[in-house]
């Protein structure tokens, strides 16, 4: 698969098939944990985790037998680091066939801390279960998948704005698309980008009222996804510089990608 197929046809993994990872795909995850960069350079740990070993489990996940933790300093801009970087290695796992899905809320968090070995001076905001996806989803996962219309996104028109926020985007080319088909926190898609000419300037929309994790912002770990996926389809010079653009209450500047030729 190219890229934007790997990004299309990637989907959210609940159900699996029972059948554990090979060694040789394991290996394979953890040599590629420990390639993996973020434009903030700030460094995520990733560890593996045994179901059984550990005694860990979530509600809406059934057939899997280990868990991808990761681990990150509390430090600025961590969140966005954090979602990076775990897109990275969730977009590499479904190249090798393997599903995932990020969790956050329906997990034992003190048990998963405590297998992950987190101190106290780190965050360990999410994790996914691994394994190779079932041709059946459980009831649960289906009625959650409907809940949150997983399979639906928001209109290029409501996500991307050219120059400013006065002036919608209704079309979208590779790299937005890419964006657009990022996963988020309840499919809320948080982002909005605003197009001046070869910048690409990356904001975040507050939810009103959305809860967040304890001492950080999920939908941060969203805008850090959707910078993932832009970069994934297009290179581009990563810069934090706030443009003099008017925004509304509840829109955050998170960062710029400039994708401007030499």
């Amino acid at each position: 698969m190219d890229r934007m197929q790997i990004i299309k046809s990637r989907k959210s993994v609940r159900t699996f098939n029972g059948e554990k990872i090979t060694p040789e795909d394991k290996e394979k995850l953890l040599n590629y944990t420990k390639t993996i960069k973020n434009p903030y350079n700030i460094p995520v740990e990733f560890m593996l985790l045994d179901r059984e070993k550990y005694n860990l489990s979530s509600p809406v996940i059934k057939g899997e037998d280990t868990y991808i933790a990761a681990k990150v300093s509390r430090v600025k801009h961590c969140e966005e680091a954090y979602g990076y970087s775990f897109e990275k290695l969730i977009l590499y796992a479904w190249s090798l066939g393997i599903g995932t899905t990020w969790i956050g809320g329906t997990l034992n968090r003190p048990l998963f801390e405590n297998a992950a070995n987190t101190k106290d001076d780190e965050y360990m905001m999410i994790v996914t279960p691994i394994g190779y996806p079932s041709k059946t989803q459980s009831e649960v996962d289906a009625k959650l998948r409907e809940s949150v219309h997983g399979n639906e996104r928001l209109p290029s028109s409501k996500l991307f704005f050219d120059k400013d926020f006065n002036t919608p985007l209704d079309f979208s080319e590779d790299c937005l698309d890419a964006v657009r088909w990022a996963p988020s926190a309840a499919n809320r898609q948080p982002w909005r980008i605003v197009k001046d000419n070869d910048d690409y300037h990356f904001y975040l929309e507050h939810t009103p009222g959305y809860p967040s994790g304890v001492g950080w912002d999920v939908q941060k770990i969203d805008l850090g996804i959707a910078i993932c996926h832009l970069m994934f389809i297009k290179d581009g010079k990563f810069i934090i510089d706030e443009p003099e653009i008017e925004t509304n209450e509840y829109t955050e500047y998170i960062a710029t990608i400039s994708c401007e030729s030499d």
